[in-house]
This record gives C-alpha cells, structure tokens and sequence, in this order.
C-alpha cells in the first residue's frame, strides 16, 4: 500500500474537523517548500570574479572593524 493510500484511509477515520487539521498541514507543507523555491530562484548566479571581489571587500571591511 502506499503512502498516499495509506494517508487516506486514516485522514477518512477522522472526524471531519481534524480531517481538516490535516488538509491545513499539508497546504502549510506545501507552502513552505514554494517558499523555499521562490528563495532560491530569485539568487542570481555570479561569476567567480563578481564573487571574489565581493569576498574581499568583506574581508577588507572586516579587517578595518576588527583590526
């Protein structure tokens, strides 16, 4: 049997308020994982040369701070 069977037939043993606790889980489930993507989409890629002029300008301002 799979998950999803399975899933069912013990969200139809519920009353139907906490068949609904369940549906409202699983849109929050859902929901955070379309956040997830969103996050990671909206990153645009870089080169290696963007990247390390930025990693040295952080370096360079932590070493004023710090220093």
């Amino acid at each position: 049997m799979s998950i999803i069977q399975t899933a069912t037939e013990k969200m139809r043993s519920l009353p139907p308020e906490k068949q609904q606790e369940v549906l409202d889980f699983i849109e929050f489930l859902q929901s955070q994982i379309a956040q997830k993507n969103t996050n990671i989409e909206q990153i645009e890629p870089i080169s290696f040369l963007e990247a390390a002029q930025q990693f040295c300008t952080i370096i360079n301002w932590s070493y004023i701070f710090f220093n």
